[in-house]
């Protein structure tokens, strides 16, 4: 498009100036009007030219205020409207026409009820016109622009003053210099807007027009429309309106709460300030008052010269003495006078410090000598006074120790094992000072003598002479759970702790004991298992002993909590009382490093660390060294007629373990101790294998080997169901044959021997099953593992309904019929008579804290075993005695 300039008109100048000055005296009369029309000045919109523009009085000119539309009034049509920013209707504004449609007001027409919490009528909304142009916008965001004048503004002020001047001049001057405003392509087009075609300006006024029109007809309707589509604020639906509210109630009732925590912190912080600064108070006053006592303590004067002349003689004040007695009634509680009315303990405060803490010690030690011997005597009675099996005791002695001078133990031993002094117990021990050692195990507490001339019953011979072994069956018993613990045989140890405490085995107990555990276990030690014990051991026609120990006996490794070496000395304390009743010994290691098989009297109950498992090969080479080690100090002369049989491991659960690397594991067990010079039977055991599979496994080794197997009734889901008279004949019929055949070297493996067994017919002990696991026969059996779990009673009367019950077999044996006693003396003896179609038998066990059917000590008393081991009244083949009215679920 050609660019319009003031060059076009210089040949029409007459023209022109006639034009001019008839602009000139309409915009005077427009600016002289009553102000009936909206007139705009704007420099840029004004129909006369910017030259004119600059002579109008500033108070004739009127601002417009922001949101006010333009008027056109005056306005001549100029048809590159079009072709500005903002279209043909750039600039337009319907106020002019309709001043009270422009600003639509919108009011929420529903009843304040039905209107959601917190929402107000909606606000003025005024729609912009459309013919709003680029110039206005482009001022609105001007106006946010920084007030400092930027060096381009001040350019163009500095040019447009140069102008002016130059115009008030010279206003007809047509070669003047163009002003150099910033929009001066704008003017230019205002200022060619005079040359438009009258009838083309007609033509768009008539479309501009209809335009507004339509715009106006477009508001009207959607301001009138009843539809809630068109209006500012929609009404809710009543659900959406009921969640708001309970959103609202919920939030209200949130920021309550929290407001009234707050309140009630900030109160309980104003009650402590409160307290404290009472507390600062009390301790000023009190201070206050003994540093005036302080003061009078030396001399006391009285002061009554004031008091005197006010009339107050009768109530002279004493210094550091007592107060009026009116003070002490308002302030105190107390009868007595004095303290400055502080009651009826003023006396006591009155005290000095010196006088109150020698009466307060005084009373604690008057306390002491009272309530400390009584403590001691409760406490013997319920403890010190008696042993975990109920017999009276009472701290040993240790007479041997009164000619023992304690500066013969070397300084780098005092405390140690080897300090006698150190011992709980020294009875039977040789308290003389040693070090030595053989095969790194101290031998100190051993006697320098011994004898092997003792005979334990007339059915066996005396030690110094060898047991005919395959031809005379073993009759022996064990004692479990003495040095190496385990929680049915003594319980006290593990109910004292909670379930989430998790004591369950010696491992967690010397854990949870922590720097008490030696003190504890060899209290144990000493008294669990006397000299008594075997004594009436060899009484009750038993001839052999076997003893579980465990390997922290001799070492411990690693972080292992267990009681180092403490157990060693009474294991061969053991072994010479053993000697001296002339019983002969079945030593049983019954924990190996890494656990063996998981139980817990293994010492650690859970995965199985032996051969088993990351450390599983170092665990099985530190139990050969450990064997290498007791096999050199058992190879000594003193032991060859008393130690007859040496267990390698006890129970190795070759179920869970493979076979393979457990029997070359026994294998080099046997090659290490026969190194050492033992001449003993060593024993290894069947891993609960069937003994049909032990056929052919470790023959012709060349080793002495007794296989080893224990068998229960009551650990076989099974078997713990049979009636009475069901479980003698399986004893006397399936049994008897097993053993038999097992024995055989033609149909089982050769020599064997049955380490364990028991009376029990129920599994209803406490703790047999595991701390805090139930039982199989109650259906309450709730073991960590899965597949051991019991859920349903096994007792032999779950078809009839009978509720299954362990009241009966852990009641006291007093409470036994003479049916069930007699019941329980026979199935003994039907498990007498079935182990020794082998090697014979140990019981398991000689002494328990509560469980009569698991002790022979505790069975011997109640009469449910043979007074002589040697002597049963019931062989397999004989009449089954007559139960009854023996119940089965008891």
């Amino acid at each position: 498009m050609p660019h319009r300039s003031r060059d076009r008109h210089r040949g029409y100048e007459p023209e022109w100036e006639r034009r001019r000055e008839i602009d000139r005296r309409r915009y005077r009369d427009d600016r002289g009007d009553d102000g009936s029309e909206d007139d705009d000045d704007d420099d840029e919109d004004n129909v006369i030219d910017s030259e004119e523009a600059q002579f109008v009085q500033p108070d004739r000119r009127r601002r417009r205020h922001h949101g006010e539309s333009r008027s056109r009034s005056n306005r001549r049509y100029d048809p590159y409207d079009r072709h500005d920013e903002g279209g043909i209707d750039n600039e337009y504004d319907d106020r002019h026409d309709d001043d009270e449609e422009s600003e639509i007001i919108v009011v929420d027409s529903r009843p304040n009820f039905a209107r959601p919490p917190n929402v107000r009528p909606s606000p003025r909304r005024i729609s912009p016109s459309p013919y709003v142009g680029g110039r206005e916008r482009s001022r609105h965001h001007k106006a946010k622009e920084s007030p400092a004048t930027s060096p381009i503004k001040k350019r163009h002020r500095d040019v447009d003053r140069e102008g002016q001047r130059r115009r008030r001049d010279s206003t007809a001057d047509e070669g003047a210099m163009k002003p150099k405003l910033r929009e001066r392509g704008v003017k230019d087009k205002h200022r060619e807007r005079d040359k438009v075609d009258p009838r083309a300006r007609s033509k768009d006024e008539h479309k501009r027009s209809r335009h507004r029109e339509q715009e106006r007809e477009r508001v009207r309707d959607k301001h009138t429309s009843s539809g809630s589509a068109n209006s500012a604020t929609q009404l809710l639906s009543a659900d959406a309106l009921s969640k708001l509210n309970a959103n609202n109630a919920k939030r209200d009732a949130i920021v309550r709460q929290r407001e009234a925590k707050e309140e009630k912190a900030r109160h309980e912080k104003e009650k402590r300030r409160r307290k404290k600064e009472e507390r600062l108070t009390e301790k000023s006053r009190h201070r206050d008052a003994s540093r005036e006592r302080g003061r009078a303590k030396g001399k006391k004067r009285v002061v009554s010269g004031a008091m005197m002349e006010e009339g107050r003689g009768p109530e002279l004040r004493v210094r550091g003495g007592g107060g009026r007695v009116r003070e002490k009634r308002r302030e105190g509680d107390g009868d007595g006078g004095g303290g400055g009315g502080d009651g009826g303990g003023a006396w006591f405060r009155n005290w000095s410090k010196k006088k109150k803490i020698w009466v307060v010690v005084g009373i604690l030690i008057l306390l002491l000598i009272i309530f400390v011997p009584v403590g001691l005597v409760v406490s013997k009675k319920k403890d010190g006074g008696s042993d975990s099996t109920g017999k009276k005791v009472s701290d040993p002695s240790n007479d041997n120790l009164k000619n023992i001078d304690r500066n013969s133990i070397p300084q780098s031993a005092k405390g140690t094992y080897l300090d006698p002094f150190s011992w709980y117990d020294t009875t039977d021990f040789n308290v003389t000072f040693t070090d030595e050692t053989v095969g790194g195990l101290p031998i100190m507490g051993l006697n320098s003598t011994w004898d092997d001339s003792v005979q334990a019953n007339e059915q066996v011979p005396p030690l110094d002479k060898e047991f005919p072994y395959g031809k005379k069956p073993i009759r022996g018993v064990n004692v479990g759970g003495w040095l190496s613990i385990e929680p049915f045989i003594t319980p006290s140890f593990f109910s004292k702790y909670s379930v989430h405490e998790n004591v369950v085995d010696e491992y967690t107990l010397t854990k949870r004991l922590g720097s008490t555990a030696k003190a504890v276990l060899e209290k144990h030690y000493a008294t669990f298992i006397t000299e008594q014990s075997f004594r009436e051991i060899r009484d009750a026609g038993l001839d052999h002993v076997r003893i579980p120990y465990s390997y922290w006996a001799v070492k411990t490794f690693d972080d292992d909590p267990y009681v180092e070496k403490v157990s060693w000395r009474y294991l061969l304390r053991a072994i010479e009382y053993c000697r001296k009743y002339g019983l002969r010994v079945n030593l049983d290691l019954h924990a190996l490093p890494g656990s063996q098989n998981g139980w817990n009297h293994s010492g650690r109950q859970g995965p199985i660390g032996w051969l088993n498992g990351t450390d599983g090969n170092k665990n099985a080479q530190r139990a050969l060294d450990i064997h290498d080690q007791l096999s050199k100090f058992f190879a000594q002369p003193r032991y060859k007629n008393v130690v007859t049989i040496y267990g390698l491991a006890n129970e190795p659960l070759m179920l869970k373990l493979d076979i393979e690397p457990v029997l070359d594991w026994t294998t080099k067990a046997a090659e290490t101790v026969e190194k050492n010079g033992m001449k003993q039977y060593l024993v290894f055991g069947d891993g609960f294998l069937k003994l049909s599979k032990w056929t052919t496994i470790l023959q012709n080794t060349g080793h002495k080997f007794i296989l080893d197997t224990h068998q229960y009734t009551i650990f076989n889901t099974d078997l713990i169901g049979l009636p009475h008279k069901k479980k003698l004949e399986f004893v006397c019929d399936g049994w008897v044959q097993l053993i038999g055949d097992s024995n055989s070297k033609g149909t089982g493996w050769g020599p064997t021997i049955c380490g364990e067994w028991s009376q029990a017919d129920t599994d209803c002990a406490k703790y047999l099953n595991n701390v805090n696991v139930g039982t199989r026969w109650t259906g309450t059996m709730d073991s960590p593992t899965a597949k051991d779990q019991v859920f349903s009673p096994l007792c032999p009367t779950t078809n009839n309904k009978k509720a299954c019950s362990c009241d009966g077999a852990n009641a006291n044996p007093s409470a036994y019929s003479d049916s069930y006693k007699k019941f329980l003396q026979t199935y003994a003896e039907a498990q007498m008579f079935a182990f020794e179609k082998g090697w014979g038998w140990f019981y398991w066990t000689w002494e328990t804290e509560s469980a009569t059917q698991w002790s022979w000590r505790r069975g011997l008393e109640a009469g449910i075993l043979p007074k002589k081991a040697y002597e049963p009244t019931f062989t397999c083949g004989a009449q089954m005695p007559d139960l009854g009215d023996l119940p089965e679920y008891y």
